[in-house]
């Protein structure tokens, strides 16, 4: 690209990074992995397995480098629980992870695909193998949730992309105790018209907090004669009023492009639920679904993109 079209992510040359012929188990497909690096470095994916059957469970991946070499759990790491949380009846799917350092756990948020649809559901660990459910907390129709890693305010916080009309928006809900959710606050609308995040957007990745803001890494979905096109953009949001956005990009900065995020199970989409932040605090590995089949991993820069926000938004 040029310098008025930067590129922001770089594929890895190694993509798509995992597929289901990786895995110790029979599958049908992998993608849209949440990540969080390890306290000893090791590169975690918490990745959405769909069974034969359709319905899909977590299971996590471990590399030392986040890019080969990956050891996967030989069973399911979090299947479906759908006796005691009947909520999850059609499997769990697309997660989020936050690191709470005043628990000591890490938050994962995912959609628990419910009769009535998707809802957002909530589960701790320390490990990876142990996982305290919280059960639904936001419900449906509503998915694309993180928590942020530490209140604001006093009370914790959640992106979540609830669905009410034929348009979807990005809100964020705060709760004092992490089950009872309120003091809804949109963040963010879809645009309208033929803008590239038109009808749809929501939370991809979980917020990264900077000096400048929040920074979030968003997806836009455009209904086009041939299906829905998911590409990402940028926006800023205040520290301590989330809810508040600052600066939001204009134009999208990455796109399905490759045949491995074109061609799959659904096509053309391009959907991260995770990233690792490298020892330098500006390298981002982005780690994201290729065309509902496949994982993929893109590598930015959070400078570059602050950079680019300022060049690049409305306010």
């Amino acid at each position: 690209m040029n310098s008025q079209h930067p590129e922001l992510f770089h594929r890895h040359k190694l993509n798509p990074i995992l597929t289901a012929a990786d895995w110790p188990y029979p599958v049908h497909t992998v993608f849209n992995p949440a990540a969080t690096l390890l306290p000893d470095g090791t590169t975690l994916l918490l990745c959405r397995v769909e069974d034969r059957r359709g319905l899909s469970h977590l299971c996590a991946a471990r590399s030392a480098n986040g890019v080969d070499d990956w050891q996967i759990d030989p069973q399911p790491t979090l299947l479906p629980d759908p006796e005691r949380y009947p909520e999850e009846i059609w499997g769990i799917e697309d997660p989020r992870i936050t690191y709470v350092p005043e628990l000591g756990r890490y938050a994962v948020v995912y959609t628990a695909f419910t009769r009535d649809g998707p809802g957002v559901a909530l589960a701790m660990t320390e490990d990876f193998r142990h996982f305290e459910r919280y059960g639904l907390i936001m419900s449906p129709d509503d998915k694309d949730a993180a928590l942020l890693p530490h209140r604001i305010g006093g009370h914790w916080a959640m992106i979540h992309r609830p669905v009410s009309s034929a348009r979807a928006h990005m809100w964020i809900s705060y709760s004092a105790d992490l089950w009872h959710w309120g003091s809804d606050k949109l963040m963010m609308e879809a645009r309208r018209g033929a803008w590239w995040d038109a009808n749809k957007i929501g939370l991809s990745p979980p917020p990264i907090e900077t000096p400048e803001g929040w920074l979030v890494i968003y997806h836009g979905v455009r209904h086009t004669a041939a299906g829905s096109l998911y590409r990402l953009g940028l926006a800023l949001f205040d520290l301590e009023t989330p809810e508040r956005c600052l600066k939001r990009g204009d134009e999208w900065v990455f796109g399905p492009e490759m045949p491995y995020e074109q061609q799959g199970d659904v096509g053309y989409v391009a959907f991260p639920c995770g990233y690792t932040i490298a020892p330098d605090g500006d390298t981002l590995h982005l780690y994201y679904g290729a065309a509902d089949t496949s994982i993929a991993m893109a590598t930015g820069s959070i400078q570059t993109m602050l950079h680019w926000l300022d060049e690049h938004h409305h306010e």
